[in-house]
């Protein structure tokens, strides 16, 4: 059983290979209707974002068997593209840099490349495309050298700076939507919540953290003043990538933290039945739940709840 099931992912990969290299046409003579192979282009690419290497570099990070590369780049040279220079450091090597010619060249294929990818990508919803996106961002991550897995000693906390707001509201338009089937609906009360936020924001009582890992934003959680002595958390979100690392705890136990500090003697949230692991992170933090209803406000058939932690 466990050898069909590798064949059958043997099969699977390359039944993909075939269709995906068909779709980005790289089967052609030319890659995108050019003179130059997959392997040339990617040539080209390695050129152009790298200062100056020498050749022996270039065939460990390409994989190039070195008389294969040492083949390509005598036609590179021969046709003007590349310049070869002596090394300042030791002069037995020749470092590799496009020419200007090599530099249009290699222009006229990012171009066209770019062109093609929005064309395969222009049918498709904003939706599909983060799905594609996502898929690929796995295979590279499963596929390629393997890194030692984050841990939320790797996630940082900070404060919201231009730009998260607008990365909040469309991630919780997507994700709950995806996830749960909401419509715009919800994503429109994000939008009024945060905006709110940023124009009344009291720096005292009420804060946003983001959460990042790697440089990426994966969370947000707002806390907002209600009263006195109540405040609101809200807006709390977790990637799909990052969950697991323990960044729902951490964005939640800072937002008791603060409302302690900023002397509130409550916290009191609105979640909804559905999102199971959001009110197992209430409850392990010490919220009560202390009401709830039906409500068709983001879809059908949905029930709101209030939760409370009280100092």
């Amino acid at each position: 059983m466990a050898q069909t099931r590798r064949d059958q992912s043997v099969a699977a990969v390359r039944h993909f290979n075939r269709f995906y290299t068909q779709k980005i046409g790289v089967l052609t003579d030319g890659l995108l209707q050019s003179e130059f192979s997959l392997t040339e282009a990617r040539l080209f690419y390695e050129l152009h974002h790298r200062e100056a290497p020498t050749a022996a570099e270039l065939s460990r990070e390409l994989a190039l068997d070195p008389g294969y590369l040492s083949r390509l780049l005598r036609s590179f040279s021969n046709q003007g593209l590349i310049e070869r220079v002596p090394s300042a450091l030791d002069g037995r090597q020749h470092l590799l840099r496009l020419s200007a010619k090599g530099e249009q060249a290699y222009a006229r294929l990012n171009n066209r490349s770019e062109d093609s990818i929005r064309t395969l990508l222009s049918t498709l919803r904003g939706d599909e495309r983060e799905r594609i996106v996502e898929a690929m961002r796995v295979i590279e991550e499963l596929l390629g050298e393997k890194k030692p897995r984050a841990s939320v000693e790797s996630v940082v906390l900070r404060a919201h700076r231009p730009g998260d707001i607008g990365w909040v509201i469309q991630r919780h338009g997507e994700i709950y939507s995806q996830e749960y089937g909401w419509d715009e609906r919800f994503e429109a009360l994000v939008a009024s919540i945060a905006s709110k936020f940023i124009l009344e924001h009291q720096p005292e009582r009420e804060h946003c953290w983001i959460a990042e890992l790697n440089g990426r934003s994966v969370g947000s959680v707002f806390l907002v003043s209600e009263s006195k002595t109540v405040a609101k958390l809200r807006l709390l979100l977790v990637e799909p990538s990052a969950r697991g690392l323990g960044v729902g705890t951490r964005l939640v136990d800072a937002c008791i933290r603060f409302a302690r500090d900023a002397g509130y003697r409550k916290v009191r949230l609105w979640t909804d039945s559905q999102l199971l692991a959001a009110r197992h992170l209430y409850e392990q933090a010490g919220f009560e739940r202390i009401g709830s209803e039906p409500h068709s406000d983001f879809g059908e058939g949905l029930v709101s709840e209030t939760w409370e932690l009280k100092f």
